[in-house]
């Protein structure tokens, strides 16, 4: 079961990335060019908020069957802190990741209440780059290229 989650989760990875990205450019540029926020703009930032969600429900169930998570037992915090490797699979992952689509959902939130275009393309490009980043700073890049 393990395998197969984090086999899932790690392909998923790469649709959130490709759909965050997308919709990070299509703001920018739209909101550099001053053309109107239409509905293919509403789709790609409902489907950024959508992927990203479902990600986070596979990484929580990914999380709770990891062998990882004995590591708390075993060292306690204080050495899961000290290891670099378990740190950053049980504690900085997550709670990075988390922040980041919390992010997306007060970004998707706040822009459905915005009425011009260029404050809904402000608001969308300035959450999900700093989503963006902050998904792009805690991939376990050494697992994940492997």
């Amino acid at each position: 079961m393990y395998d197969i989650v984090k086999t899932l989760h790690s392909y998923w990875a790469y649709l959130v990335l490709l759909i965050l990205f997308i919709a990070v450019i299509n703001s920018l540029v739209k909101r550099a060019k001053g053309k109107d926020y239409l509905a293919f703009d509403f789709r790609i930032s409902l489907f950024t908020l959508i992927v990203s969600h479902i990600q986070l429900l596979i990484g929580i169930i990914l999380y709770l069957v990891s062998p990882r998570l004995s590591l708390f037992s075993d060292l306690g915090m204080g050495g899961i802190m000290k290891n670099e490797l378990a740190r950053l699979y049980l504690i900085e992952h997550p709670v990075i990741n988390i922040i980041a689509i919390a992010l997306i959902t007060i970004a998707y939130s706040k822009h459905k209440k915005k009425l011009i275009s260029k404050t809904k393309f402000n608001t969308i490009a300035i959450f999900y780059t700093i989503a963006l980043v902050l998904f792009l700073s805690r991939i376990p890049w050494d697992a994940w290229l492997a």
